[in-house]
């Protein structure tokens, strides 16, 4: 079925997963159908809850996910996966392919996942995330559950697009140091120690526990094990009791604003980039160089020539 822009509004207000994700796809190739949809869908956003996870590489956070897609779905719940992959450095696409490990939900039409290319961004997120949750949000999924490529400390960003971040650690692989140097502690409000019938496992999450700081919400240290299926029951309800705090606390509406806020600050600063490098500024490099202006007035001049 061929869609134009039109059909594709109608069709993914509708729920059709088909249109969704020729949706997806405009809007990761930044197309003039993506920005059209964007634009028009923008005030549908705001039911589902957006759970973010994150975590080093080989933590289990595709196992984990492929769990609670289950648990979610044995509550009759709908839920919408992005899973963002790192970059192909030939074709740009996404080469993990995390769908393979979710092919039991191909035929269950309340489950929608999707590989995004990361595309060499830093944050482990693609520069499409925020039009593709409103996508989603906007197809009527009761949960979004983002998965980032495990970039290490800069994965700081996915707590910006989402309503609860999620960290995934694992006893063992250096995390309890790793937490520590990378400041990923100030993200989570739910600490998850994955592979939890390894040894130690217990312990370890009994230090992160005695790391965390008392406030409003204090933040939980989960411990599952997705191969044995143990531990997700308790987590989900961890989830719901943020998602409650969130909204019995009227922090997700000013977390919703941060997004956007974040989401257009973030847009600038492309667009003004992109002007950058069409601007002349040979003249204003050789007047630096040789101590004619100071890098002040360059910047100045700069700033001039992108507003006029």
């Amino acid at each position: 079925m061929k869609f134009n822009k039109e059909s594709l509004l109608s069709n993914i207000k509708v729920g059709d997963r088909r249109a969704l994700a020729r949706a997806l796809t405009h809007v990761e190739n930044d197309s003039s159908t993506g920005k059209f949809l964007v634009n028009e869908l923008f005030s549908k956003m705001g039911d589902a809850q957006i759970i973010g996870i994150t975590g080093a590489p080989g933590s289990g956070k595709s196992s984990l996910v492929d769990r609670l897609i289950g648990e979610y779905r044995s509550k009759d719940l709908s839920v919408a996966v992005l899973a963002l992959d790192p970059s192909s450095p030939f074709s740009g696409g996404a080469i993990l392919g995390d769908r393979i490990r979710m092919l039991q939900y191909t035929q269950d039409p309340d489950v929608f996942v999707r590989s995004m290319a990361s595309r060499g961004k830093l944050g482990g997120l693609s520069v499409a995330t925020f039009s593709s949750i409103l996508l989603l949000d906007a197809s009527g999924f009761d949960r979004i559950i983002i998965e980032t490529v495990g970039a290490g400390q800069s994965e700081v960003e996915i707590a910006k697009n989402c309503d609860t971040t999620m960290v995934v650690t694992v006893s063992g692989m250096g995390d309890d140091i790793q937490l520590i140097k990378a400041g990923i502690m100030e993200i989570a409000d739910i600490f998850i120690v994955n592979k939890s019938d390894k040894s130690g496992a217990e312990e370890f999450g009994s230090q992160m526990r005695h790391m965390i700081d008392p406030a409003e919400w204090t933040i939980p240290v989960c411990l599952t094990s997705a191969t044995e299926n143990t531990g997700i029951s308790e987590l989900i309800t961890k989830i719901d009791d943020h998602w409650l705090y969130l909204k019995s606390s009227k922090k997700l509406s000013q977390s919703r604003k941060n997004r956007i806020r974040y989401e257009l600050g973030q847009r600038v600063t492309q667009s003004l980039t992109k002007q950058l490098n069409n601007i002349e500024m040979e003249d204003i490099i050789d007047k630096l160089l040789e101590s004619k202006i100071s890098i002040e007035n360059a910047i100045a001049l700069l700033i001039h020539d992108l507003t006029k």
